[in-house]
């Protein structure tokens, strides 16, 4: 169980005989994988502005209002950057008093800032970064990073988490807000800046290549995948992302006139 309820050990067919409740609201790519890999071993209600409710059974969820996957044990928004602190707002008075909130944004900082601002003091907060996709998860999560930054929330009910994600074979990374965006605006967002700035160059497949330039174009083809509204997002609030981008084009700007002038000095024949 990853709620409060001292639940009962999960079965040999992974539900447990009083399931935790979790409560999903959005139904974007990443909520779509999140779906589907928690109803696995839990009753997951989700909540879609679009009513799509065949796309939600056909990964195993339900379809519910917005009070209702509020309601839940664990309610994770699982929504644009931009539109967090709107939906915390509205489900504040929704939520259970003991149950958890759970954000999963690639940024950290200002999601635990808005979680600790909305949400009453009686529910227990855990900010997360699940450091995988569709692409790259869709047919295991062996393997793959978490980071979890525990805000409001007892060791107890922590460890618990951490436990059933490990077996389920991710790799949990316990971090702070600040440390995980510092990181994350080098290994997440400056590389969405390059994979951007790889597709608006016009890079493609070409018969003369090399190795490092296919996996560029992987680099490319991966970020691409994503909206260009989290592309956004992770600029406009992670607060070292910015920096990070202007540091890159002046290194890259040294690297270009370090170039000019030695092309400069080399002997014409």
């Amino acid at each position: 169980s990853l709620g409060n309820d001292g639940g009962d050990p999960m079965t040999p067919t992974g539900k447990s005989d009083r399931a935790t409740r979790i409560g999903v609201i959005g139904l974007g790519r990443f909520g779509r994988l999140m779906i589907r890999y928690l109803a696995q071993d839990f009753t997951v209600t989700v909540f879609d502005r679009r009513g799509r409710s065949d796309e939600i059974e056909a990964l195993g969820g339900v379809l519910g209002s917005l009070a209702s996957a509020s309601g839940c044990d664990v309610v994770i928004p699982a929504v644009p950057i931009s539109a967090m602190e709107e939906i915390l707002g509205q489900i504040a008075a929704l939520l259970r008093p003991d149950c958890l909130v759970v954000d999963v944004c690639s940024v950290k900082v200002f999601p635990v800032q808005w979680m600790r601002r909305w949400l009453p003091d009686s529910v227990a907060i855990l900010a997360s970064h699940p450091m995988f996709g569709p692409d790259s998860a869709a047919t295991s999560l062996t393997g793959r990073k978490i980071v979890l930054c525990p805000e409001r929330i007892e060791k107890a009910r922590y460890d618990k988490i951490a436990s059933y994600l490990k077996s389920k074979g991710l790799v949990v990374i316990k971090s702070t807000p600040k440390a995980h965006d510092r990181q994350i605006a080098v290994t997440l967002a400056l590389t969405h800046f390059i994979g951007r700035s790889l597709d608006e160059f016009g890079a493609k497949a070409l018969a003369v290549d090399t190795e490092g330039y296919q996996r560029l174009l992987h680099t490319l083809e991966v970020v691409t995948h994503d909206t260009w509204q989290l592309f956004a997002d992770m600029y406009r609030y992670n607060p070292y992302a910015g920096q990070e981008m202007r540091d890159f084009l002046s290194a890259a700007q040294r690297i270009a006139q370090r170039l000019e002038t030695q092309a400069d000095e080399m002997p014409t024949f």
